[in-house]
């Protein structure tokens, strides 16, 4: 992906994005010429609850909190988005206002592709209409994951799943000693997980007393991963 000092090759770069890969370079330019570059700070908002869409965005380097405001002020955070991922897609087809505001959680460019040259590409390849469909319903299937998860895990259970998610191997490679880096900050991942931060400080504290974990700032130290998978506070 692109660094902060490159000069930015959106043709190319969306050739290397999974729902653009199959494109001819024919197909690539009329959605390319479509495409701007937006570059937010950290704290700036992409858009707010309540605008309206006029395409999709993908994030070429940063991240990206998706969350629903409230009056009280404790925002619920519905993902956390980093390179290579899109969102806005599904606001986009219904043509209605976006239920959720968007924020840049460190500093973040983001590739806006324009409705009308997604929808002129749609009508034109069926192959990208159906990679769109399975993406959004990948989306889909995460929320319904996470609907299960609050409903039927424990709030350990869910801090536990976190960091499996995020553990810098996968599948069985995913085992002993190893350090994960947390994305953001508590206070996100708390709302991420449907818990207050004081509920995550807690079961933090008490993976740390069983000797399962060592907290340093943003980077959790587990010291068996198999163990850490087992455990049920």
């Amino acid at each position: 992906m692109q660094t902060k000092q490159e000069k930015l090759d959106i043709p190319a770069l969306l050739s290397r994005l999974p729902l653009f890969q199959e494109l001819t370079p024919e197909q690539i330019a009329p959605i390319a010429a479509g495409t701007r570059e937006k570059r937010l700070v950290k704290g700036e908002m992409q858009f707010q609850k309540g605008d309206q869409p006029k395409g999709f965005f993908i994030i070429v380097y940063g991240q990206m909190k998706l969350a629903f405001p409230s009056a009280s002020g404790n925002e619920k955070v519905v993902e956390i988005l980093g390179p290579r991922q899109s969102f806005g897609e599904a606001v986009m087809f219904m043509d209605r206002p976006y239920p959720i505001f968007a924020e840049a959680l460190v500093d973040t460019l983001l590739l806006h592709v324009s409705m009308q040259a997604v929808f002129e590409l749609l009508g034109a390849d069926p192959t990208f209409a159906r990679r769109m469909l399975a993406g959004m319903a990948t989306r889909l299937h995460s929320l319904i994951n996470d609907v299960e998860s609050y409903s039927l895990r424990s709030s350990a259970q869910r801090v536990i799943g976190y960091l499996l998610q995020h553990c810098p191997q996968q599948g069985e490679e995913c085992e002993g000693a190893l350090e994960i880096s947390l994305p953001t900050s508590k206070q996100v991942i708390a709302s991420r997980l449907n818990l207050t931060p004081e509920t995550l400080s807690r079961i933090f504290h008490e993976l740390s007393e069983a000797g399962l974990i060592t907290v340093q700032g943003k980077v959790i130290k587990a010291h068996d991963m198999r163990r850490l998978r087992e455990y049920d506070l």
